[in-house]
């Protein structure tokens, strides 16, 4: 199995390679191997190693507790995971996030309830992750690109929030909403989705022990580029379905129409599972490339979480319901 209820001799933070060590390696590559570039960068004031470090650079979070779900899997360099990204807010490059995104400020930040609850408002960010005790999981990271990653994330059981909120029984989704500002987030003024980002999954999806709300990675904060300051982590899915600076959570009767669906329901449907079976219509979804490796590997279906998250989909039909 890929996923593992912590054991005693499950691996330490302590244990994993120093990000430095990933950070020193990247450099060392880049420094040999694009002296060009680096001297271009230089040239016009701004070094490439101190943008990549300015990029990533986070606070410490102390006090959460290690290793609630591990995989025996690599992890993925620090490097990769904060400087391969997609955030069509800032980029639609998938290194753009992380240069566009530095100037953003994600702090102060609320999130409103809304909907289907008993308990709605608006929360500001300390009060809304205050009550709930943040632990770390190392979750696969599959987008719908056909890479992968392997991540540790720290956050809170999106079940522990909802809970809080007590949700009707007419709560049968939970919508969720991406910050709208064009102005700090500058790749919304262009059209190139419908703006703001919006996703959903169904109430069980939700409350399942797997789903997560993240706010950190490798043991820092969230970094911009990768959904500061809060961001959803649905490791079944593909990477889309994992929305970003989440500003929203509505409670709702009827299924919410996610941005993608909206832009390409051809392409792109409301549930996301990882399935190799269904490919996309533009490439196959069969094989993947794990980042910082040559070759591809098999696909497996819901992401390696089968066993966890099959049951939510008996009956369904996985090629209608994509």
């Amino acid at each position: 199995m890929l996923i593992k209820i912590r054991k005693d001799n499950a691996i330490l933070a302590s244990e994993i390679t120093d990000k430095s060590v990933y950070q020193d390696r990247r450099q060392f590559i880049k420094a040999s191997g694009t002296l060009a570039l680096a001297g271009a960068a230089s040239l016009a004031g701004i070094g490439a190693l101190s943008v990549s470090r300015e990029a990533r650079a986070g606070k410490k979070i102390s006090g959460y507790k290690e290793r609630a779900y591990v995989t025996d899997e690599p992890l993925t360099p620090i490097e990769d995971v904060t400087h391969y990204n997609n955030f069509y807010e800032f980029s639609t490059d998938k290194e753009g996030p992380a240069v566009m995104a530095r100037a953003f400020n994600p702090h102060p930040w609320s999130i409103k309830v809304e909907g289907e609850v008993g308990k709605p408002g608006t929360y500001q960010l300390e009060d809304f992750i205050k009550p709930h005790t943040l632990e770390e999981r190392i979750y696969r990271f599959r987008c719908v690109e056909a890479w992968s990653m392997v991540i540790p994330w720290v956050g809170i059981p999106l079940a522990n929030v909802i809970k809080r909120f007590e949700p009707t029984s007419k709560a049968k989704y939970v919508e969720m909403v991406t910050l709208y500002d064009p102005q700090r987030m500058p790749g919304q003024q262009r059209a190139v989705l419908n703006w703001p980002y919006v996703e959903g999954l169904r109430i069980d999806e939700a409350m399942h022990p797997l789903t997560m709300l993240a706010v950190g990675l490798y043991g820092e904060e969230l970094p911009n580029q990768n959904g500061a300051p809060l961001r959803l982590v649905v490791p079944w899915k593909y990477g889309f379905k994992n929305i970003k600076s989440i500003v929203t959570l509505r409670f709702t009767a009827q299924e919410p129409k996610n941005t993608w669906q909206v832009t390409n329901a051809r392409e792109y449907g409301f549930y996301a599972n990882v399935n190799p079976e269904v490919d996309h219509p533009r490439w196959s979804q069969a094989r993947e490339r794990r980042i910082g490796e040559f070759l591809k590997r098999k696909t497996v279906m819901f992401n390696g979480y089968a066993d966890e998250v099959a049951g939510l989909y008996a009956g369904m039909n996985l090629h209608k319901f994509f």
